[in-house]
C-alpha cells in the first residue's frame, strides 16, 4: 500500500510565505483534503475537491453543496493586548511550544466558507463572540447544543449551516467525524473544556498566570491527542 503523506509535526506556517496557513499553506490544504474526504456516519463519500475556482475546498453532490475554508482551532492569545502582561510571566520555551503545536493539523479543522444572506460564517461569528473568544472547547459545546436544539451564543449562526452538521447526524458522528473526541466526554454528552465552565457568561479569556497554565496545558494535551487520532487514521488508510 502506499503511504498518505501527513506529518503531524508539519508546522503550517512554513510554507505559508508569512501568510495566514488557513488560506496560504498548500500543505495544510492538501492534509483537510485527504483527512476530510471520508465516509460519512450515513454511508455517503463526502468527497473533497480542491480545484473549483474560489473555492478552497468544494463538495457538490445529492448530499448538497458545500464550499469548506480551513480554520484554526487553538487560540494561543500570543498577540492580543489583554493577555501579554499574562504571557510575559510564561517561560519561553513552554510558550514556543505551545505555539508551534498549534500550527500543527491537529490545531486546523474546516468549516463551511460561504456567508449566507449576508451573515457571518462561524469562524467569523466564534471569533467575534465575547462569549465564546474563538475557543474550540466554546465553540464544540454551541455545537453538540446545535444537535439537541439548545440555545447558545452560535444558535442562529450553526442553524444557517443546519445542512452541513447534518451530514453528521449528531454530536457523537461530528466528533467522531473530525477526530475532535479528546474534546467531549466519552457519552458525548458533554464538552471538556479547557477552563471552568461559567455558561458563556464573563470574560472566557484566562486572566491570571494560573489559568493561562491551565488552558495552554489543556489545549497541549488536546493537540496531541488529536495529532495522535490523525496519525493512527491515516495508518489505517495506507
Amino acid at each position: 500500500m502506499n503511504k498518505i503523506p501527513i506529518d503531524t509535526a508539519f508546522d503550517v506556517r512554513a510554507d505559508s510565505k508569512g501568510r495566514d496557513p488557513d488560506s496560504s499553506s498548500p500543505t495544510l490544504q492538501k492534509y483537510h483534503k485527504i483527512l476530510w474526504s471520508k465516509e460519512l456516519p450515513n454511508g455517503k463519500l463526502f468527497r473533497l475537491d480542491d480545484t473549483k475556482d474560489n473555492a478552497y475546498l468544494y463538495h457538490n453532490s445529492e448530499l448538497g453543496e458545500f464550499f469548506l475554508a480551513s480554520d484554526s482551532i487553538v487560540h494561543t492569545y500570543f498577540k492580543w493586548k489583554s493577555t501579554q502582561n499574562i504571557i510575559s510571566q510564561i517561560p519561553k520555551n513552554e510558550m514556543e511550544q505551545f505555539y508551534n503545536l498549534a500550527h500543527t493539523i491537529g490545531g486546523y479543522v474546516i468549516f463551511p466558507g460561504n456567508r449566507v444572506k449576508g451573515q457571518n460564517t462561524i469562524n467569523q461569528a466564534r471569533g467575534m463572540s465575547k462569549a465564546i473568544k474563538d475557543r474550540i472547547d466554546l465553540t464544540l459545546e454551541c455545537i453538540r447544543r446545535h444537535y439537541v436544539d439548545e440555545d447558545s451564543p452560535l444558535a442562529d449562526t450553526l442553524k444557517r449551516y443546519s445542512d452541513f452538521f447534518d451530514l453528521f447526524l449528531d454530536f457523537k458522528g461530528y466528533c467522531e467525524f473530525f477526530l475532535l473526541q479528546d474534546l467531549a466526554t466519552t457519552d458525548f454528552e458533554n464538552v471538556k473544556y479547557f477552563l471552568p465552565f461559567t455558561d458563556f457568561t464573563g470574560n472566557q479569556m484566562p486572566k491570571t498566570v494560573e489559568e493561562y497554565q491551565l488552558y495552554m496545558h489543556n489545549n497541549i494535551r488536546f493537540i496531541s491527542s488529536r495529532n495522535s487520532r490523525i496519525s493512527e487514521y491515516i495508518q489505517e488508510l495506507s
